[in-house]
């Protein structure tokens, strides 16, 4: 039940990030941009990083305590979505919080995260269909 609700947390978060958050980076100023980063990012991580953790932490134990394929594809799937996090949307957040290509980067977030809005829906979707089954 954990690992659904933490599935669910991250679906509904991502699709608010996609559809209100990042596309709202266009209406600030380079200046406005930069100072609201600053104060939505610690704040967005507070949620996020939690649920992150516990669902690699649940996909670990479960590979490891329960070993299935089912459990091993999940795995993979929480794994992607850290690997892109980490390899493509960290540095773009960087590239903000430095004052580097702000609306280039702000405008990547948007179009780029619809990746990880597909990962962790698909998840979502993944996981209600092994619990029900």
């Amino acid at each position: 039940m954990l690992r659904l609700l933490a599935d669910f947390g991250l679906v509904v978060l991502i699709w608010m990030v996609q559809l209100i958050v990042y596309p709202g980076f266009t209406f600030y100023s380079e200046e406005h941009l930069l100072n609201w980063h600053k104060t939505y990012t610690p704040r967005i991580t507070f949620i996020v990083a939690p649920l992150m953790f516990i669902q690699m932490g649940i996909a670990l134990y479960l590979c490891i305590f329960d070993f299935s394929t089912v459990h091993l594809v999940y795995l993979i799937l929480v794994v992607s979505t850290w690997f892109s996090t980490f390899i493509y949307f960290v540095p773009l957040h960087h590239n903000i919080e430095v004052n580097r290509d702000l609306k280039s980067s702000a405008n990547r977030l948007t179009k780029g995260n619809w990746i990880r809005t597909i990962q962790w829906t698909f998840i979502f979707i993944y996981g209600v269909i092994w619990l029900s089954s």
